[in-house]
């Protein structure tokens, strides 16, 4: 567990959450009758399983903040919301809440078709706890935003898609509350409404006595919005403060993500993952320390491999993919000495590349030593296996990654004997 470091800020804190926790019982066997459920009592069959959705979730939110919350599909953040919300109440832990917050978890619930544009903005605004005089004050500045002043006397059956988007809208970030809370709301309408949205994020970042809290798929929105942000993995906070990490971490997850691969039934399954064999059972990319690099410096790795022919020469390819921009920033082949199972720590100088997302492969291949241009890839390291980094450095620009002489950008600094195929230290043929 993870907390948002706490600093000197004089700034009140207008939302605290401690220790909050959350569990759902799914159901796994239901019982029929009053007889049944004693029986499955008696046996000590719960009927049920318990889902931990979050665990010991701490963070706090001062006045100003443009607050970003980020995970995965599944990672507890909606959950998060909803308890933040009040919407659910936490298993454990408190949230304290200092001023009118007012949540926008899904855009257009509680909107009836039936009535006008008019009717649904009061009935929305008194869903949220708004009295009839503040919806007043409010409705003006809602109808101007949205731009449907000729139409809010028409039943919202009769609006299209898009004008039913940006009333919602509208209501969501005219509201008069001190804590806004967005849940995926940021891509609605058509571009120029985008553009007019854009504005007011950047007006409402300049208010010190407006907080938003942001809950959105897009780093771009994160790092372009928010002063602080977190990353929910599996119910915990695994990154807190700055937004960038928290964006490049997320993106980071995103890459790891395992892909699912449908086997079909006829196609025998191989007791070795992909690109892995008998003659090659382990061959893996690993980041050493944080998987994020700064340009001033090296971006350390190891490759762990086996492979035990002796005699057989044989040699490592590794190659660094530009995973956002596509193509292959570098590549270099070593000729390899020890047989077994043995690792290499590499260290690549950023220096040669611009920010970016990156992915080191690595591959082995045997040639004859009478004949080096028979070559045999017997190896390669999978998605699962090879190395996602990230480079992000104010210094860096986010153009082509390979922006300096690359004459060994992979370089051997420990472990099993290693040579450059292009530097070739002819004492080990």
């Amino acid at each position: 567990m993870t907390e948002v470091d706490k600093t000197n800020d004089a700034r009140p804190v207008v939302l605290k959450v401690e220790h909050v926790a959350k569990s759902f019982r799914l159901p796994t066997e239901q019982a029929t009758g009053l007889k049944m459920a004693f029986l499955n009592w008696t046996r000590g069959i719960k009927g049920y399983t318990e889902q931990k959705v979050l665990r010991d979730i701490n963070f706090e939110v001062r006045q100003g903040d443009f607050f970003g919350i980020v995970g995965r599909n599944g990672s507890g953040k909606s959950t998060l919301l909803k308890i933040i919300s009040q919407i659910y109440v936490p298993e454990k832990g408190r949230v304290t809440v200092k001023g009118k917050l007012v949540p926008f978890i899904e855009l257009g619930v509680g909107f009836n078709p039936e009535l006008t544009g008019r009717e649904n903005v009061y009935l929305n605004g008194a869903l949220l706890g708004f009295s009839r005089e503040e919806i007043d004050a409010m409705y003006d500045d809602i109808v101007d935003f949205a731009e449907l002043g000729d139409f809010m006397d028409q039943k919202l059956k009769n609006y299209s898609s898009g004008m039913q988007v940006r009333l919602a809208f509208s209501v969501a970030i005219k509201a008069q509350g001190d804590i806004l809370v967005l849940d995926e709301v940021l891509a609605v309408g058509d571009e120029a409404f985008q553009r007019k949205c854009d504005n007011f994020f950047a007006d409402i970042k300049k208010d010190p006595t407006k907080t938003v809290i942001l809950v959105t798929h897009s780093m771009d929105a994160v790092k372009k919005y928010c002063n602080k942000a977190i990353l929910v993995k599996d119910g915990e906070i695994i990154v807190s403060g700055n937004k960038n990490d928290v964006a490049d971490r997320y993106t980071l997850e995103n890459l790891k993500a395992k892909k699912v691969v449908e086997v079909k039934k006829d196609e025998p399954v191989s007791e070795y993952p992909t690109g892995l064999s008998a003659r090659v059972p382990v061959l893996n990319v690993r980041p050493v320390g944080d998987p994020t690099s700064k340009i001033d410096d090296d971006f350390l790795f190891d490759v762990e491999y086996e492979f035990d022919e002796p005699g057989t020469p044989f040699y490592m390819a590794v190659s660094m993919h530009d995973t956002r921009r596509g193509g292959v920033s570098f590549a270099e082949n070593f000729d390899l000495f020890e047989y077994g199972r043995h690792k290499v720590r590499f260290a690549v100088p950023m220096h040669l590349f611009d920010n970016g997302q990156f992915r080191i492969i690595a591959s082995l291949h045997t040639y004859e030593k009478a004949h080096p241009e028979r070559v045999e890839m017997i190896g390669f390291s999978n998605d699962d296996n090879s190395c996602d980094f990230v480079v992000n450095d104010p210094k860096g620009a986010d153009n082509f990654a390979l922006i300096n002489n690359y004459s060994m950008a992979f370089m051997p600094i420990e472990g099993a004997k290693a040579v450059s195929r292009f530097h070739k230290d002819d004492s080990q043929a």
